[in-house]
């Protein structure tokens, strides 16, 4: 009798997909270069440089980054 091996089961946990850098520039709403700057000073969300060298940014490092950044008016 032969055993059948299957595959881990995959966790149900959702995952926090990672965003392209288009995409993070349409939502903030800012130019390449200027996210190119802002990031060479550590002032841009936290960054995945992908081994082709494509940029993603996990959409909770996004979030909390704007959250940081949020204006209260009174």
């Amino acid at each position: 009798m032969t055993s059948s091996r299957r595959p881990p089961a995959r966790s149900s946990a959702p995952r926090h997909p990672n965003l392209k850098l288009p995409d993070v520039l349409d939502e903030i709403g800012m130019s390449r270069s200027a996210f190119y700057r802002m990031r060479a000073r550590g002032k841009a969300p936290r960054c995945i440089r992908l081994p082709n060298g494509q940029i993603r940014v996990r959409r909770t490092d996004l979030d909390t980054w704007l959250e940081a950044h949020e204006v209260h008016t009174a």
